[in-house]
C-alpha cells in the first residue's frame, strides 16, 4: 500500500546500488533522506555524483546512532547487515524498518514474479524475461530487476497494471520482507550465506519469506527434487506447482522430462514444450532452470511455441558457464557468478573434457567437502587464488583422498591463476573459472571478477 512520504524523513544505511536507487525514489517523493555508510567520500564518488542534483545529508565513516534521532524510516541495502548496531537501536525504537523490494512491492500495480533460490535464480530470471518478451500481448511491457540489472523501485510509477514484473530475489533482500509475490519460484536451497545468516535455518527462513505472506490466490512454483525448496511446501498459502525432472503422478501441476523432452502439465492438460536438445545450455542444473521457467509461463498462460523459441535462443546469462575463448585447442570458461561450492560442484558436472578449475575468492563459511569430491573424480589440476585459498587447500589435506587425482597449485590473486592455469592447460582442457567464493577479497563483484578474468585471457 502507498504511503505518503512527504512527512517522512527517511535513513538509508547503504549507498550501494539499491541504496541509490532507493535514495533517488525518497526524494522524488517528497521525503527527506540521509544516507549513512561506513564508507569514504572517496570511496563513494561514484554514488555521491549519481545524487548530486538532491537536497540529500551524506553521513560517512560511522552509523552514529543519534541519526536515529530524528528518523520516521529505516531503509537496508541488501549487502548490510542486521546486526550492526544502528539497526539494533532501530528496532529497540520500534522505528519502521524495510528495504527497496518491499517498498516496490507495496507499490507496483502490476502482477510480480519473485525468483529466489541459492542456485539458477539468476538464470530462471534472465531466462523468463526473454519468454515473456518473446510473449507479451501488444502494449504489455516486461520489467526485470532486484537482484539482477537495476533496482526497479526508481521506475515503479511508470508500470502499469497489464504489465509484469519479473523479480529476482536474494536472500538479503528477503530476510526482512513481509510482503510476498504474486508468482513466488524457488529453485533450490543448499547452504550458502552462512558468514551473513549464521545457519542453515536461518537462511531458509529469510528465503520462506517468498512464500509466507502469499494468500490463496497466489502461486507457490517449488523444486519436489530439492529437499530445501519442496521442504517448505507446507508453508504454502496458494497453488503448488512444481518442477524436477521426473514424471508428475496425475492431477498434480508442473514440469517434468520425459523421453528427452520437457512437458508441462497443468490443469490436467500435458503439453509438450521442447526436447532437451533444444536447450543451448550445458549441465543438469540448467535444466532445472529451463523446468522452472516452463511452470512460471504455465501458470502465466503464455503461448508454448513462444516459450519454446525463447528457450532455443536463450544466450545464457553473463559470468555462468560463458566460454571466453577457444585458444590453442583450450576453451577458457568464465562461471564468476559460482560464488558458493554447490554452484561450483554443477559447472564441474556439466563438462566431460579435461579440468584445469580455479577455485578460490573470499569463503562464505560453507564446507566444501562435497565439492571436492567431485573435484578428486573429474578435474585433473586446481588452482587456488584468493582469500579462500589456505581454507580449501586445509579442507583438501584434511580429507586425505586416497588416491588424491589432481594436482594442486596455490597463487595469491586471479591473475596469477590464469598465468598459471596457461601454463598447465593442454589442447582438448577446459579452465574453468568457477570459485565457489565471493569476490570481494579482490573485486567489486562478480561481474567485475568475471570481466577481469575474461580481458586477461584475451590477453593470452
Amino acid at each position: 500500500m502507498k504511503k505518503d512520504l512527504s512527512t517522512q524523513h527517511v535513513l538509508i544505511i547503504g549507498a550501494a546500488r539499491q541504496g541509490v536507487a532507493l535514495a533517488r525514489f525518497m526524494c522524488e517523493h517528497g521525503a527527506q533522506v540521509m544516507i549513512t555508510d561506513g564508507r569514504t567520500a572517496k570511496d563513494l564518488e561514484a554514488s555521491i555524483d549519481q545524487l548530486k542534483d538532491l537536497s540529500i545529508r551524506w553521513v560517512l565513516g560511522a552509523h552514529p546512532l543519534d541519526l536515529l534521532d530524528e528518523t520516521d524510516m529505516v531503509c537496508i541495502s541488501g549487502g548490510v547487515p542486521l546486526d550492526i548496531p544502528i539497526i539494533k537501536a532501530a528496532k529497540e525504537r520500534n522505528i519502521h524498518i524495510t528495504n527497496d523490494s518491499q517498498i516496490f512491492l507495496e507499490w507496483v500495480k502490476s502482477p510480480i514474479v519473485g525468483i529466489t533460490g541459492s542456485a539458477g535464480k539468476t538464470t530462471t530470471t534472465a531466462l523468463m524475461r526473454d519468454i515473456a518478451n518473446k510473449a507479451s500481448t501488444p502494449g504489455q511491457n516486461v520489467w526485470v530487476g532486484g537482484n539482477i540489472g537495476n533496482p526497479l523501485i526508481t521506475q515503479v510509477d511508470e508500470i502499469e497494471k497489464d504489465d509484469l514484473v519479473i523479480l529476482e530475489l536474494s536472500s538479503f533482500q528477503l530476510e526482512i520482507m513481509t510482503k510476498s509475490p504474486h508468482i513466488a519460484v524457488i529453485t533450490n536451497i543448499t547452504p550458502n550465506h552462512l558468514d551473513r545468516h549464521g545457519t542453515l535455518a536461518a537462511y531458509t527462513s529469510a528465503k520462506a519469506n517468498i512464500l509466507k505472506y502469499q494468500t490463496a490466490g497466489d502461486f507457490a512454483i517449488l523444486n519436489r527434487e530439492d529437499q530445501g525448496s519442496f521442504g517448505l511446501k507446507d508453508q504454502v498459502n496458494g497453488q503448488l506447482i512444481t518442477f524436477g525432472l521426473n514424471p508428475l503422478s496425475q492431477k498434480e501441476n508442473g514440469s517434468f522430462v520425459k523421453n528427452e523432452k520437457i512437458w508441462m502439465m497443468y490443469n490436467e492438460v500435458v503439453t509438450e514444450v521442447c526436447t532437451l536438445e533444444d536447450l543451448p545450455l550445458r549441465g543438469k542444473h540448467n535444466i532445472y532452470n529451463v523446468l522452472a521457467a516452463v511452470a512460471i509461463s504455465a501458470v502465466l498462460d503464455l503461448s508454448t511455441s513462444k516459450v519454446q523459441q525463447a528457450i532455443k535462443e536463450f544466450p545464457g546469462v553473463a559470468h555462468r558457464m560463458q566460454l571466453v575463448r577457444n585458444w590453442n585447442g583450450v576453451k577458457w570458461f568464465d562461471d564468476s557468478i559460482a560464488t558458493a561450492p554447490e554452484r561450483t560442484l554443477a559447472a564441474v558436472e556439466a563438462f566431460d573434457e579435461p579440468i584445469v578449475l580455479l577455485l578460490g575468492g573470499k569463503d562464505k563459511n560453507l564446507p566444501w567437502d562435497k565439492l571436492l569430491h567431485l573435484v578428486n573424480d573429474k578435474v585433473d589440476h586446481v588452482i587456488l587464488f584468493g582469500h579462500a585459498a589456505t581454507v580449501i587447500e586445509q579442507y583438501i589435506h584434511q580429507m586425505d583422498f586416497h588416491p588424491r587425482k589432481f594436482t594442486l597449485t596455490k597463487c595469491e590473486h586471479l591473475q596469477d591463476a590464469v598465468v598459471e592455469a596457461k601454463r598447465i592447460a593442454e589442447p582438448g582442457d577446459v579452465v574453468l573459472l568457477s570459485p565457489g567464493g565471493t569476490s570481494y577479497d579482490e573485486f567489486t563483484d562478480f561481474e567485475e571478477r568475471g570481466e577481469m578474468f575474461k580481458s586477461w585471457v584475451y590477453q593470452l
